[in-house]
C-alpha cells in the first residue's frame, strides 16, 4: 500500500502489517530502517492502486532508538496520497559524544549502536482522529516558521511547499514507469524491477543536479 524514500538511500517497500481486522484487511502498518546515515526528512506515498476507505487517513508516526513513543509527523490521504515529511532526530547529548565513547558503546553491546534502526508507523484512523494531530503539527511549525524561511534566503532557494515537492517526486516516478505499464486483467501492472531502475536513475540526477526538484519546470523524467 506505502512505500518510502529517504534521501540517499533505497526506496522502502518491505512495509509489514502489525494489526489485522475482522475482515482480514489491516489498518496499521510499519517500516523499520537504520537510523545512520543521519537524515532530515523523507517521503512517504502510495503506491498506485491505493485508495483510503472513506472518511478515513493515514497517520504517519516515527519512533527512534531508545524512545518508547511515536511521535506523529504528518498524515496522507486519498487527495493527498505523498508528502515529504520532515523529522526531528533526537539531539541530545548522544549526538555530542566522542568517537571514544562512541567505540566504547559498540564494544559493550556488540555494535548495537551502529544498528539502531527507527521505526516509521502508518494507522488508518478516522479524519475526526487525525484533524487535531494536524492542527497541533502545524501550530508548532509555524513558531519556527520565521528560521526556516531564514535558512532558505541565506541559500538563495526560494521556497517550495511539501506538498509541490512530493507532487513533483511522484510525477517524475510515474512518468518514468508509465511506459513500462503493461495491462493484467484490466489493472496497469509495472514490474518491480522497473520502479528500481527509476529510483536509481532519480538517485544519479539528485546527485549531479540536487536542486533540479525545486525549480519550477524540471525535467518529467530526469
Amino acid at each position: 500500500m506505502f512505500s518510502v524514500i529517504i534521501p540517499g538511500r533505497p526506496c522502502l517497500t518491505d512495509i509489514v502489517a502489525v494489526d489485522g481486522q475482522p475482515n482480514g484487511q489491516a489498518t496499521k502498518y510499519a517500516f523499520t530502517f537504520p537510523q545512520n546515515p543521519s537524515f532530515t526528512e523523507l517521503v512517504v506515498f502510495f503506491l498506485p492502486g491505493t485508495v483510503l476507505p472513506p472518511d478515513t487517513a493515514a497517520a504517519i508516526y516515527i519512533q527512534f532508538p531508545d524512545s518508547a513513543q511515536f511521535r506523529f509527523i504528518g498524515a496522507l490521504a486519498n487527495e493527498r496520497p505523498s508528502a515529504v515529511f520532515k523529522v526531528h532526530p533526537p539531539s541530545s547529548s548522544q549526538q555530542q559524544r566522542t568517537e571514544a565513547q562512541d567505540e566504547d558503546e559498540m564494544l559493550d553491546a556488540g555494535g548495537s549502536a551502529a544498528t539502531a534502526t527507527v521505526t516509521l508507523g502508518i494507522s488508518i484512523e478516522p479524519v475526526q482522529a487525525v484533524a487535531p494531530q494536524l492542527a497541533a503539527l502545524e501550530a508548532e511549525s509555524s513558531s519556527s516558521g520565521g528560521a526556516l524561511e531564514l535558512a532558505r534566503s541565506s541559500r538563495n532557494i526560494s521556497p517550495i511547499s511539501t506538498k509541490v515537492l512530493a507532487q513533483r517526486i511522484i510525477g517524475n516516478a510515474f512518468n518514468f514507469l508509465a511506459s513500462f505499464a503493461s495491462s493484467d486483467k484490466g489493472q496497469d501492472v509495472v514490474p518491480l524491477k522497473s520502479f528500481q531502475d527509476w529510483w536509481k536513475k532519480f538517485e544519479r540526477r539528485v546527485d549531479m543536479d540536487p536542486t533540479f526538484l525545486e525549480r519550477e519546470d524540471p525535467t518529467a523524467t530526469g
